[in-house]
């Protein structure tokens, strides 16, 4: 049956769209320039021009060439201050928050301790979040990310409650879109992370990839052409409770310990540097991982590895993703040094030919993806057809 040709308000929205992620992914351009990239008629160029200035989504922020004056020579950019955002990443007893324009240009950052009984817990990082807004010069947040740890409900985008978290955490999403009267989105950490990498960082240029998430905790976020896979409850790359050889025990419904995070959190790799004589008082384990990594102590980096390649050929063996990226604080602290003992070890384990990378991005990466997720959501709403 052959497709119905679409109607003239939808061909206007599709270009409108089109002419708009343009000029987010370039820059300013001149309607000749948007007629060349877009393949539209001159007139079909004006007329969206027409349109989108009169949304108040794109002005004339300048002019091109310094020879060139007239209407030819106009260029239109995104009104940035159309809306403003807000990213959040919630640690177990922290949170660090940026405030941006429409197009992610920061505006004010902050972070702050947060922890205690959960209403006062939740007012300071409300608080924080509005001191943030307010010191960027902003009245009014149009959408906040927040990427926290823990399974998010894929129905209901709910932070699922859990044992292991503070009950803060599960208040805070609808106490900011109370008291801030802004849509609020929630997503796990690592999803998070896997998105930054794959906008900014190692997984640019991958359309399918594992991002495993070495912390505190451990886990994966699974992107299979192109799309981020949550499963049925939200728990795809939950990999801490994986069994696994050589803890001793099994993990249970409610505690990983006993599966892979026994074998490759931050507490379980701080360990493992003290038998090798690495550990210092107050070093984190991505301090060490450093550490081990200048000083080439290649037993420890050796010994690491053999832990992290079984979360990561487990990983392989399912998916057969063909890239693994090492994130958070202890990837990137690892750096190739790491990722090349984990590759190898991998190769050794399993037929599928699997590279492992080491994040570019880190600890920053949560709070990235939550503001892509944050920009994505307004633009959609604002630059869609029912604007």
């Amino acid at each position: 049956m052959p497709l119905s040709p679409a109607s003239p308000s939808t061909a206007r929205a599709i270009n409108d769209r089109l002419a708009l992620g343009l000029l987010q992914s370039e820059g300013p351009l001149t309607a000749n320039q948007l007629k060349q990239l877009t393949g539209l008629s001159r007139p079909s160029v004006a007329d969206l021009v027409e349109r989108l200035q009169g949304s108040g989504l794109i002005t004339v922020v300048g002019e091109a060439g310094a020879r060139r004056r007239g209407p030819n020579a106009r260029l239109y950019g995104i009104v940035a201050d159309r809306a403003h955002l807000a990213a959040l990443d919630v640690r177990t007893e922290s949170v660090s928050v940026v405030v941006t324009d429409l197009l992610g240009a920061v505006l004010a950052e902050d972070s702050a301790p947060i922890g205690g009984d959960t209403g006062p817990a939740v007012e300071r990082a409300v608080a924080l979040v509005e001191r943030t807004a307010r010191e960027g010069g902003v009245q009014r947040l149009h959408t906040v990310g927040i990427g926290a740890p823990g399974l998010i409900d894929p129905a209901t985008g709910d932070l699922h409650d859990t044992t292991s978290l503070p009950a803060w955490h599960r208040r805070l999403a609808g106490a900011l879109q109370e008291r801030l009267g802004a849509r609020v989105l929630v997503e796990n950490e690592t999803n998070l992370a896997a998105r930054a990498e794959r906008r900014d960082g190692a997984a640019h240029d991958r359309d399918t990839f594992v991002l495993l998430w070495l912390g505190d905790g451990v886990g994966a976020a699974v992107v299979l052409d192109g799309v981020l896979r949550r499963g049925a409850s939200g728990g795809t790359g939950e990999i801490g409770f994986l069994p696994v050889p050589g803890t001793g025990s099994l993990p249970s419904a409610t505690g990983c310990d006993g599966g892979f995070h026994s074998l490759a959190c931050a507490a379980a790799l701080r360990e493992l540097a003290a038998e090798h004589g690495l550990s210092k008082p107050g070093m984190s384990a991505a301090d060490v991982m450093r550490h081990a990594v200048e000083t080439d102590a290649g037993a420890y980096l050796d010994a690491a590895a053999d832990r992290i390649a079984v979360g990561a050929a487990a990983m392989a063996a399912i998916l057969d993703p063909g890239c693994v990226v090492l994130g958070g604080e202890i990837g990137r602290a690892g750096g190739p040094a790491l990722a090349d003992r984990v590759t190898a070890r991998v190769g050794a384990m399993s037929p599928l030919r699997t590279e492992v990378r080491a994040s570019t991005l880190g600890g920053s990466a949560v709070l990235r993806g939550a503001l892509l997720a944050a920009r994505d959501a307004a633009q959609d709403e604002l630059f869609g057809p029912g604007r």
